[in-house]
């Protein structure tokens, strides 16, 4: 049974899951921009006969705390650290699709030391430009929840592939009403986050196990960009699923094999 809450932290409250034995050890699900908590349904269920699941919404979205933006990497990274700090986890595993996987980069580089492994999902160091994000973000301040439903009906050709599209529906969407009900303030502050960006420069800082996990027809974070990550990040891995950006949706059943095989070679300490 997955226990639902508001997590009150030292950086404001947080909208968190949690599925497992609570002996299991801690791995940790991070959104991607746009989405909730609940984008991981899939994997929780799967991922919970083993680990201990810790799903939440980013700063800015779903039911987590809405502050005034600009947003910044070292303020969504601390958001984590903030998180486990509250349930008094010391050590944990960390995955993070598209944004959360950006996250999950800055952790690997500025937080080594609270992870046993993470895993970079459908990311890059550096995600497009700062000119477009900025662009995208004052698009939504100006134009708030109809902005807001705009990029939702023209969402799904970025995240899944056509024949996904057309298969999936329902999944498609959700994936829709997720975006389409964001704050537009909190998005529009995530946007300016990555925006300013750019950890290329300290990828040569990461030690701790890592994963980068591709989608094939990813169009948003190419194949190429996680080549690039892990031919940056000394001992990474990379693996590539047959699935475009929002890889965990579409192709949940491979998503989880490198994931899990990844996870299970780690050390086995809680």
């Amino acid at each position: 049974m997955t226990d639902m809450r508001i997590l009150e932290t030292r950086n404001g409250a947080f909208r968190i899951a949690l599925d497992g034995a609570a002996d299991a050890p801690l791995l940790m699900l991070s959104n991607s921009l746009g989405t909730t908590l609940e984008m991981w349904d899939h994997q929780a269920q799967a991922l919970s006969k083993t680990y201990r699941v810790l799903r939440y919404d980013t700063r800015g979205h779903g039911q987590s705390v809405v502050t005034p933006g600009p947003y910044s990497f070292s303020q969504l990274g601390d958001d984590v650290l903030a998180i486990l700090d509250a349930l008094q986890i010391e050590r944990a595993r960390f995955c993070g699709l598209s944004m959360g996987g950006h996250t999950g980069l800055w952790l690997a580089i500025h937080a080594a030391a609270r992870f046993v492994g993470v895993v970079v999902c459908n990311s890059a160091a550096r995600i497009g430009t700062e000119q477009g994000w900025q662009e995208r973000a004052r698009l939504i301040q100006n134009n708030g929840v109809s902005a807001m439903r705009a990029l939702a009906d023209s969402g799904p050709g970025r995240w899944f592939t056509p024949a996904f599209i057309s298969t999936e529906p329902q999944v498609v969407r959700i994936a829709q009403q997720w975006l389409a009900n964001t704050d537009p303030e909190g998005y529009a502050a995530s946007c300016e986050a990555l925006g300013s960006s750019d950890l290329r420069p300290a990828l040569g800082q990461i030690l701790v196990p890592l994963l980068v996990l591709a989608g094939e027809y990813d169009p948003v974070t190419t194949v190429d960009d996680a080549k690039a990550m892990q031919q940056s990040i000394a001992g990474a891995r990379l693996t590539t699923i047959a699935a475009s950006h929002l890889s965990n949706l579409e192709a949940p059943d491979a998503f989880e094999a490198a994931l899990s095989g990844f996870l299970d070679g780690l050390p086995a300490e809680v």
